[in-house]
């Protein structure tokens, strides 16, 4: 899975991978205001190994989903919901 993706539909997270990693001092890689990589070849992703994991979707969200987790993110529910607007069905 990768932030972005179906799996974690939230863009936001690649700041923490971003900071964690040092990745445009390390890397030169950057981000946009709207989470795109440059350079566009840039990827990025959890690895995670179990033989019985899985990989899956997230479908759709109800508002107090969004509102719980903009709160556990502590952003607004409006700046939550623009990262989420794929899968916010409200």
């Amino acid at each position: 899975p990768a932030p972005g993706y179906p799996a974690c539909p939230d863009h936001t997270e690649k700041l923490k991978l971003w900071d964690l990693m040092k990745v445009e001092e390390n890397l030169g890689a950057t981000l946009t205001e709207n989470m795109a990589m440059n350079p566009p070849s840039s990827v990025s992703g959890y690895l995670i190994s179990h033989p019985k994991s899985k990989y899956f979707n997230i479908l759709s969200i109800g508002k107090d989903q969004l509102e719980s987790y903009a709160k556990r993110k502590k952003m607004s529910f409006n700046e939550m919901k623009k990262w989420l607007q794929t899968i916010y069905q409200g």
